[in-house]
């Protein structure tokens, strides 16, 4: 038995798609990063945990990791448009290579808030891994370095991502079929 009803989730990326995308990330970032100095994946919590646990297992360089939080979201569905610094990083990535690792570029306004940050702190350089992206809604010009997947503008959960903090540990991307809510909102 699971803990949620399998048919009111569609499956948008499944289990074994999300791992074979994940290694061949990890192999494009292992070729790009090989030889150039010390590399830091800056994950930006609390959605990608997992998707840089498996990353991170998949990148066949010496790395280190660290972690930021930040909120964009004014409710549980759209950005409020005002980024909020929650949680900084532990260490100096000056000098350094940083690879931003996010779940999911939406409006990308995090992003960009994310990039501009890291780049006051004169790293070697800042390069963006994103697992999802929903590309009409994304409305600065913004540059994603590593790709997973380019999603329709849904709700998703699934693989880190939440609503109201549930479905995080569902092992695949899936959207409710009831108006791509998530299932919490329904009676």
């Amino acid at each position: 038995m699971t803990f949620y009803d399998p048919d009111k989730i569609e499956v948008l990326i499944n289990e074994t798609t999300l791992q074979s995308r994940i290694k061949e990330l990890g192999s494009e970032i292992t070729q790009d990063f090989k030889g150039k100095g010390e590399l830091v994946l800056v994950c930006v919590l609390k959605g990608s945990y997992l998707f840089l646990a498996d990353l991170s297992r998949a990148i066949d360089i010496d790395l280190t990791i660290d972690f930021m939080s930040v909120s964009s979201y004014g409710d549980e569905y759209e950005s409020s448009g005002v980024v909020r610094l929650i949680s900084d990083l532990s260490d100096s990535v000056e000098g350094k290579h940083v690879l931003i690792v996010e779940d999911i570029i939406d409006s990308g306004l995090t992003m960009s808030y994310l990039i501009e940050n890291l780049k006051t702190r004169r790293p070697a350089s800042v390069s963006v891994v994103s697992l999802l992206h929903k590309p009409e809604k994304t409305k600065p010009k913004l540059t994603i370095d590593y790709l997973g997947f380019a999603i329709p503008d849904r709700f998703v959960i699934g693989y880190g991502l939440d609503f109201h903090n549930k479905f995080r540990n569902l092992p695949f991307i899936g959207v409710n079929l009831a108006e791509g809510l998530p299932l919490a909102e329904q009676n």
